[in-house]
């Protein structure tokens, strides 16, 4: 599990094949945060889950991400937690509430309890650093529970932040409550990550996962 900064670094985690069929993936997407199919993993499935089995054995893959920052699509974002999870069908269950329907998935924000038994796998495409557009997380800011966005910048910078600076390959671990934010990038170079969110607790019935195999690309 990671530590009590809610990060852990997987350095040269994944090889050129496994990076570049997550390349292939990615390579007609046009705009930030766009939903990928699980099938979208393609041979770097398997190296990603074991490296999700070395921070929790039970995680599960609920979400996948892929982000393409570049010079024709810049963006930033300031400190923020990313709270809500995607369902199949909306149900009233107690804890779960500010339901969403987006791109016509179901979205919903659990209860704090089952938000910090989630985590993310961060994977870099290309090399990332504070030029152009990295990732950077309010280390152990998660300890903080659910954030409201007013407070989330005073909140992060009560303690140490880090820019997520990393190389091709890198994989990057966080706690799923991790304050984080990213700049505008003022190089031509590109940007592009996936983000791969795991669960290791079932949803209460009669919630279910939006199964991310059949989630299509929106």
């Amino acid at each position: 599990m990671m530590d009590e900064t809610g990060r852990e670094w997987f350095r040269g985690a994944l090889g050129e094949a496994e990076l570049a069929a997550l390349d292939a993936s990615i390579s007609t997407n046009d705009g930030p945060g766009v939903r990928l199919t699980l099938s979208a993993l393609g041979i770097a499935a398997d190296a990603l889950a074991g490296i999700a089995s070395r921070v929790a054995p039970t995680a599960r893959v609920v979400r996948v991400i892929a982000f393409d920052k570049h010079s024709e699509v810049n963006w930033s974002l300031g400190w923020h937690q990313d709270r809500v999870i995607a369902v199949q069908e909306r149900a009233e269950v107690d804890g779960f509430s500010a339901w969403t329907r987006k791109a016509g998935v179901w979205h919903v924000e659990p209860p704090l309890e089952f938000l910090r038994s989630m985590f993310f796998l961060r994977v870099h495409l290309d090399d990332a650093d504070a030029d152009n557009g990295a990732l950077e997380i309010a280390l152990g800011s998660q300890r903080a529970g659910r954030v409201r966005s007013e407070d989330a910048a005073a909140v992060a910078e009560r303690g140490d932040c880090e820019v997520c600076v990393a190389l091709r390959g890198d994989v990057l671990a966080a706690s799923a409550l991790l304050l984080h934010r990213s700049g505008v990038s003022r190089v031509s170079s590109p940007r592009r990550a996936i983000r791969v969110d795991y669960a290791t607790v079932p949803l209460p019935t009669p919630l279910e996962w939006a199964d991310a195999s059949d989630m299509a690309v929106a």
